[in-house]
């Protein structure tokens, strides 16, 4: 059990949570800049190319939530839930998607192109579709319905050596907060980033189901930028940022709902750490941005050159790396492993695409262990 008055839902001006707007102009003029720059260079890509950016968001997002959470899905699953509903081209004969990964897809998908109010209806949905087909190993989870007991902790540690880190407030009190929670959502015209910040740690405060709360939090973040963002689609991704800081999250969390660390009910830690997230999202949207503009001027580039199949495969593998399959460069090996043809085949192709420009020599490599990247990244600013 826990102490008299030792979270913030005990103090007696919760929910009032208390912070100065003036000290986040600057973090929050540095997010205003780069959604202006992400909306500019959107509008310079065509839409398959739109597409592809946000299938590879949102398929991030899933991910990263879920594995903050200790979950881990298949991104080849993922990505197939969400090609299912925004690839006019998707490949039906290499869906991987299961039950799991489309019924997150749906709740992504309603959170951030459904721009209705939130209400307990809808909130119920995401909850019995986030953990409808993720079934529990020790209690049955009441799917859509908030608790009915008192006792809900986060605790770490083993049996005998348990830490508490928050007691989520009685259940008699869920529905009336969870009500101004959702008039907050609806109707209150605070900055959109500083919104999605509290209501995200007000979500998280009343804890109000069995499971999924953490989740949920994210996906009300997410609903209230998108529902506000400008565009027709989310370009931010918030979850894969945070699961970069797993540990801090939780501690920011922690630190901002005990009343011994936080006694005058003050958030300003936990916002300034949100907008460093969401700030932080935007620039790896811009990053990818970059890449696939990149990519398109490389092609462009070197359209009147003839190439081999063999070198159009290894020079699409290169643009389109990631997991480090690539990591240090294309070598003479790497070349062969994928093309299933000679080492002097290799060396002769490799030799070519360097005559051409499409590839360079890493400087420093040399002999057995000469390594080669692809040009794209000299492309990445106009000449």
């Amino acid at each position: 059990m826990h102490n008299k008055e030792k979270w913030i839902w005990q103090h007696k001006e919760y929910p009032a949570f208390k912070y100065n707007i003036e000290d986040f102009i600057p973090k929050l003029t540095q997010i205003a800049e780069n959604v202006g720059r992400v909306k500019a260079l959107i509008s310079l890509l065509d839409e398959k190319e739109q597409d592809s950016i946000k299938i590879d968001l949102l398929t991030s997002e899933i991910v990263s939530t879920s594995a903050i959470e200790g979950e881990h899905l298949s991104r080849d699953s993922v990505k197939s839930s969400i090609g299912k509903k925004l690839d006019s081209n998707f490949n039906k004969g290499q869906d991987k998607s299961t039950y799991h990964t489309d019924a997150l897809a749906n709740i992504l998908m309603d959170s951030t192109q459904n721009r209705e109010d939130l209400n307990l209806v809808r909130l119920h949905k995401w909850h019995i579709s986030l953990l409808s087909h993720t079934p529990s190993s020790f209690t049955k989870i009441a799917l859509g319905l908030f608790r009915k007991y008192d006792d809900m902790q986060i605790v770490s540690g083993s049996i005998g050596k348990e830490k508490v880190h928050y007691v989520a407030l009685p259940y008699k009190r869920i529905s009336n907060d969870i009500n101004s929670l959702l008039d907050f959502i609806n109707t209150s015209n605070d900055n959109i980033y500083i919104k999605s910040a509290v209501a995200h740690l007000w979500f998280v405060t009343i804890h109000p189901y069995d499971d999924g709360n953490g989740r949920i939090a994210r996906i009300i973040g997410d609903y209230v930028v998108s529902k506000n963002f400008g565009l027709e689609y989310k370009y931010f991704n918030i979850s894969t940022a945070i699961a970069k800081y797993r540990r801090n999250y939780y501690d920011k969390l922690e630190t901002t709902q005990n009343l011994l660390d936080n006694p005058n009910l003050d958030c300003s830690l936990w916002i300034e750490w949100y907008l460093n997230m969401f700030n932080n999202s935007l620039e790896d949207t811009l990053n990818i941005i970059n890449k696939v503009i990149a990519k398109t001027k490389f092609w462009d580039s070197i359209r009147d050159i003839s190439l081999n199949t063999r070198q159009l495969k290894v020079l699409r593998k290169l643009l389109d790396y990631n997991n480090g399959e690539f990591k240090g460069g294309l070598t003479t090996k790497k070349y062969v492993a994928m093309t299933k043809v000679s080492i002097a085949t290799a060396k002769r192709d490799i030799q070519e695409l360097v005559k051409y420009e499409c590839i360079y020599q890493i400087e420093g490599s040399q002999g057995r262990n000469i390594r080669y990247a692809v040009r794209t990244l000299l492309l990445f600013e106009d000449k």
